[in-house]
């Protein structure tokens, strides 16, 4: 198992990758920027960033698809068909990179959250609170759809695009929706909420290519057992790989807290990681605001420092 941590395209630059090396991160995901986009063929980008991560020490494990254009392929809009040609063509660059993973979500509306709240020494926590969210219930009228319709739409864009990863050598990892509530939010439904939908979306384009980001915050929002989902998805080898984070509360009203103080027994996670034979890249994903600390770097030498001692413990 490898620590990976995250930046964005604009944000890759020597004192970033040096400050990683420094703290014990061996691999990094980047956050495609729009502009990845355009129609043109950026294999040559990528894999100059590759080499740019490869001088410093580290290994670029992921480039992530979030902010490729699916707007339309969600909503089943006209266009989306030229959206996902946009598709086939950053995931051949990808491959062509000898990058093999990406990853994105399947939503009509973004994640929601209700006002932070604060924890242990002034830290802000993100903080999902259903009540507090319903007292003035968001609404996006020009994205109301149903689960049907998004499961019809999700299995249209997969049909398409993951037999062009599989050729590509590139995985592409779903991140659950945020929350992951059964309810609709702000109008729309959301699909990508549970374990038993993840296997129905993996049976929609059987392949190893088609698989899950194991965010751990959202599977317990969920409401599952942490360890068996790890167990359930992983031994199907459909973990791409992982958010190592914990929350607090219950599927309607949690926190997103620090690693080492949410309802989670992270020791038995990464032993349970170990125990299907997971061996791909692990990452905090998120970690709550320290006071004082703008630019978070305290709060990620905090959580990789506990992650690489996790997996120093159970995989060494």
């Amino acid at each position: 198992m490898r620590l990976m941590d995250q930046l964005n395209w604009k944000d890759v630059t020597s004192e970033n990758l040096n400050f990683y090396r420094a703290v014990g991160v061996e691999c990094l995901i980047v956050h495609l920027p729009v502009e990845m986009a355009d129609g043109k063929d950026h294999t040559e980008d990528f894999r100059r960033l590759k080499q740019f991560v490869a001088d410093h020490g580290l290994e670029l494990a992921v480039l992530h698809s979030h902010y490729v254009p699916r707007d339309k392929i969600v909503m089943g809009l006209p266009g989306r068909d030229e959206q996902i040609e946009v598709w086939k063509q950053v995931l051949r660059a990808i491959g062509g990179a000898g990058v093999s993973r990406t990853a994105t979500t399947f939503y009509a509306i973004s994640h929601f959250r209700s006002p932070a709240t604060t924890g242990r020494g002034g830290a802000t926590y993100s903080t999902f609170d259903y009540e507090a969210l319903m007292k003035d219930p968001p609404c996006v009228p020009d994205r109301v759809i149903g689960a049907e319709a998004l499961f019809e739409h999700i299995g249209y864009f997969l049909k398409r695009v993951v037999p062009v990863a599989e050729e590509a050598g590139v995985r592409i990892a779903l991140h659950p929706d945020d929350p992951p509530i059964p309810d609709p939010l702000g109008g729309a439904a959301r699909i990508v909420g549970s374990l038993d939908n993840y296997e129905r979306i993996f049976g929609m384009a059987p392949s190893r290519s088609n698989g899950m980001l194991f965010c751990q915050g959202c599977v317990a929002e969920m409401g599952e057992d942490v360890i068996k989902a790890i167990h359930r998805i992983g031994s199907q080898d459909k973990i791409v790989f992982v958010h190592f984070r914990d929350i607090r509360g219950t599927p309607y009203r949690f926190q997103e807290v620090f690693i080492d103080e949410g309802d989670n027994d992270m020791l038995r996670a990464m032993e349970a990681y170990k125990a299907v034979g997971y061996d791909g890249p692990v990452m905090l994903d998120h970690t709550p605001g320290i006071p004082a600390d703008p630019t978070g770097r305290a709060g990620h030498a905090y959580a990789n420092g506990y992650i690489k001692a996790l997996i120093q413990a159970v995989y060494r």
